[in-house]
């Protein structure tokens, strides 16, 4: 007579986070300041704010948005500002830099977001592997916020992991 099968990554209390649950979703914008320079160098403050008033900033609606100059131009900071006054009716977040530090901060921003409380004195897996491609500043930043509350953060999947930390 067999033995019935027991299922010990079911029974270890591991609880399997996968960072694709907090990976920035919507459509994303870049508005580039290199469009309004003056021979691709120069910002005149009074064609920037008349050509910014006649921008349809409804295209923003909803969408996460990237402010950059693409140009070798010198910016004043106040453009920057006034660009972002103009969308935030419409955007749902703005962020100064490319599009890769807008994927990078609306990442942390949801990862902040998480209620650490409820890993208390747990096992916690970070997953590994998956669909999508997960930068290896998300790694670190779970790791970060875990660490003070968890009792044990592993790497990898239930059934093969790295041990990352251990609370003594």
């Amino acid at each position: 007579m067999s033995e019935p099968l027991i299922n010990k990554v079911a029974e270890s209390g591991l609880i399997t986070l996968d960072m694709e649950k907090w990976y920035p979703r919507g459509e994303t914008a870049v508005f580039d300041m290199k469009d309004y320079l003056f021979m691709g160098m120069i910002l005149k403050e009074k064609d920037f704010r008349e050509a910014l008033k006649k921008i349809d900033w409804e295209t923003y609606r909803d969408k996460n948005v990237a402010i950059t100059c693409s140009a070798d131009a010198i910016i004043p900071v106040w453009a920057y500002m006034l660009v972002a006054t103009y969308l935030q009716p419409f955007a749902k977040e703005i962020v100064m830099g490319d599009e890769k530090e807008l994927h990078k901060t609306i990442f942390l921003k949801n990862l902040s977001a998480i209620d650490i409380k409820e890993y208390t004195d747990k096992k916690v897996v970070i997953k590994g592997c998956g669909e999508t491609p997960i930068a290896d500043y998300v790694y670190m930043e779970i790791t970060k916020l875990l660490r003070p509350v968890v009792k044990s953060i592993m790497y990898g999947e239930p059934c093969s992991t790295v041990p990352v930390y251990k609370k003594k």
